[in-house]
């Protein structure tokens, strides 16, 4: 038998380029696992975005679907205009936390502010580990990186509590040591209306974990199994992230109107006046 998720790759692409130990193929895979468990034989009905970076290889070019490969940062603002231009699509935003905390956090926290109708899946391994391993704005405080070698002097963002707080409606973390758990999140993200986020803490022993000394893709699962995960309509609170105080699950689970119901509205409020 063959691997499920080779339906929905192009099997020219393969094997992907992912260093030894990446976590991007179980995001991979627990993305095809959501969309195999909600009956699409195929890829035709979304669109993928991505930036820059090692997470946003993970559409493209491996998905057999619609991709658009954009210039850093600007994957969320592609994404805005390709639903807004084809509002049947159902727009997907892979990559990383660099690209999209970094350089397109303004775009980020907007779509979620608008509540804009997309699904963003957030690749976050605390590093630009495609450049060589320099500071990202999920880099925990004292990590040595590649651009921070005496320690990072800066506060992370909580990227869950950050979009949850702007107005997305549904907002959840989880782990590569947590691929059932993630797909299913994933599985909810994409059904529901407005602005959807998942964030998937990812390995990457090449770089950061050669850089702040974690060690093996096998470490970082022992310290993806330690984090806690939160109880169901828990508060969600702001706290500096730490690799001990981390937490896992739903943060946010509502359905607020979406930015193309809002816009619907618009529209027919200002036709009942003209008419």
């Amino acid at each position: 038998m063959s691997h499920f998720a080779l339906e929905y790759l192009r099997t020219e692409t393969l094997p992907q380029p992912f260093c030894p130990g990446c976590g991007n193929g179980t995001i991979t895979n627990s993305f095809l696992r959501a969309v195999k468990d909600l009956d699409h034989d195929d890829l035709s009905a979304f669109a993928f975005v991505s930036g820059i970076g090692c997470g946003a290889w993970i559409p493209s070019p491996h998905f057999k679907a619609d991709t658009l490969h954009t210039t850093h940062g600007r994957a969320v603002a592609f994404a805005t205009g390709l639903k807004l231009a084809n509002p049947e699509l159902r727009v997907v935003v892979i990559s990383g936390d660099g690209d999209l905390a970094g350089i397109g956090g303004n775009h980020l926290i907007h779509a979620a502010r608008r509540n804009m109708d997309m699904t963003v899946i957030c690749s976050n391994n605390y590093n630009y580990g495609m450049t060589g391993g320099q500071v990202s704005p999920t880099t925990f405080l004292g990590d040595t990186t590649a651009t921070t070698p005496h320690g990072n002097p800066e506060r992370p963002f909580d990227l869950c509590g950050l979009v949850a707080a702007a107005g997305a409606n549904y907002v959840a973390r989880w782990t590569t040591a947590h691929p059932v758990q993630a797909s299913r999140a994933i599985k909810t993200a994409l059904e529901r209306r407005g602005f959807t986020f998942i964030d998937i803490l990812s390995q990457c022993p090449t770089a950061y974990g050669r850089s702040a000394k974690v060690g093996t893709a096998q470490d970082f699962f022992k310290w993806f199994k330690k984090l806690k995960v939160r109880k169901k309509d828990q508060p969600v609170f702001h706290t500096t992230p730490t690799p001990e105080n981390m937490e896992l699950g739903v943060f946010v689970d509502r359905d607020e109107p979406s930015f193309l119901d809002t816009i619907e509205d618009v529209i027919y409020s200002r036709r009942k006046k003209i008419e």
